[in-house]
């Protein structure tokens, strides 16, 4: 399978159904270097085929499959954090793997706290490297296990049984799917896209002032 077709949701469904969404799902929310799959429109899509039969499986199926692959994933991820801790600082950019994506969670998580599992679920790299990072602090197990639980219920209830539902009541949205999918990235990347910006404009206000 090529990268391209990797990134291309309505593929995956199609060609590999159930098991490639569940396995997509649990890299992307826990393995570094799942950050770059499809997240949020592939369970919005995944629910959208199971409204249309495109896929073999049931809604319930579809549905617990994903929820539990994202519960195992943030699991993967809260373990390798815990075990790699501030090695991660440390390990240098590859392909797979960008530092910044570590800060980036780091200051997400400070910002949020323990809460930053269950917003982070909607935002793409922050969805991956949260639960890693929450590792790496060593965050309150029962505390994990609640904001893991809980965060993978509503976010694979929002995605998934929205694009189940609409595709019960409006069947032709299939014929809209790529600018569903359009919209549902711009969301998605709009908070990285504005937290960028405001580093540029801080990071520009502090240089202007080391000089003065």
């Amino acid at each position: 399978m090529s990268f391209q077709q990797l990134m291309d949701a309505e593929h995956l469904l199609s060609s590999g159904g159930f098991y490639l969404v569940v396995l997509i799902v649990f890299a992307e929310t826990g393995l570094f270097f799942g950050f770059f799959l499809p997240g949020d429109y592939l369970l919005f899509l995944a629910g959208l085929f199971c409204a249309l039969n495109k896929v073999d499986v049931s809604i319930e199926t579809m549905y617990f499959g994903i929820i539990l692959a994202g519960i195992a994933g943030n699991f993967a991820g809260y373990w390798f954090g815990y075990r790699a801790g501030p090695m991660l600082f440390k390990r240098k950019d590859s392909w797979i793997f960008k530092r910044k994506y570590v800060i980036m969670a780091e200051e997400f998580y400070q910002k949020y706290g323990g809460t930053a599992l269950i917003i982070g679920r909607f935002v793409p790299i922050i969805r991956t490297f949260a639960p890693i990072f929450a590792g790496v602090v060593k965050l309150d197990f029962k505390k994990f296990v609640l904001y893991n639980v809980f965060g993978a219920f509503l976010w694979v209830s929002l995605l998934t049984l929205s694009g189940y539902f609409l595709g019960v009541k409006f069947p032709g949205i299939i014929n809209y799917v790529e600018y569903i999918i359009v919209g549902l990235i711009v969301i998605a990347f709009l908070p990285i896209i504005i937290a960028l910006i405001k580093r540029a404009i801080t990071n520009k206000k502090n240089k202007t002032t080391d000089k003065q």
